[in-house]
């Protein structure tokens, strides 16, 4: 009783087609291929990020470092402004 006889498949299989139709099932198949070699090849780039050595300081490190130019004044910060008070306008 725990598994489906040819007959049970058939049933699921027919019900299915009533459905979704049959114009829509090779649709479908079509998408669910391209969705599975998407994400194939995206867990095969994945693994490749991985197994790919980190680089290592001396090749992530740059040249030389810019220096700050210190020689610049101070800058003052501006004056407070002062709220103008305005009286609404009487209709």
């Amino acid at each position: 009783m725990g598994a489906m006889s040819p007959w049970h498949w058939a049933i699921v299989a027919l019900v299915v087609i009533i459905l979704f139709g049959s114009k829509k099932l090779p649709d479908a198949a079509r998408g669910l291929g391209r969705s599975l070699r998407i994400f194939k090849s995206e867990v095969k780039e994945m693994q490749n990020d991985n197994s790919t050595p980190a680089p290592t300081a001396q090749q992530s490190a740059p040249a030389e470092l810019p220096v700050a130019d210190t020689t610049t004044a101070p800058v003052t910060p501006p004056a407070p402004v002062q709220p103008q008070h305005t009286e609404p306008k009487s209709a």
